[in-house]
């Protein structure tokens, strides 16, 4: 059986700052390859929604294989003598 494991509130901040520098690199390829004319801009915002939901998906999934700033949870109902 595997431990849980909890996250430390840093770990959830270096997420959210990588995870929007994903999503701006995202959106930097796409505004590059689309024009910049102002009637695009409703185009891109949602081709960009799309997209990041796919990539926060798998950032997502990357993050939870990683042990990074990680700690393991009391077990529940058992008292524990560890120091």
């Amino acid at each position: 059986m595997v431990p849980r494991m909890a996250d430390k509130h840093y770990r959830s901040l270096i997420k959210g700052v990588s995870w929007r520098i994903t999503g701006s690199i995202d959106t930097l390829i796409i505004s590059y390859f689309i024009t910049h004319k102002l009637k695009w801009a409703l185009s891109i915002m949602s081709v960009e929604f799309f997209t990041k939901v796919l990539l926060y998906y798998f950032h997502e999934r990357v993050w939870e294989k990683l042990s990074f700033g990680r700690v393991k949870e009391a077990k529940q109902g058992k008292p524990s003598f560890e120091i």
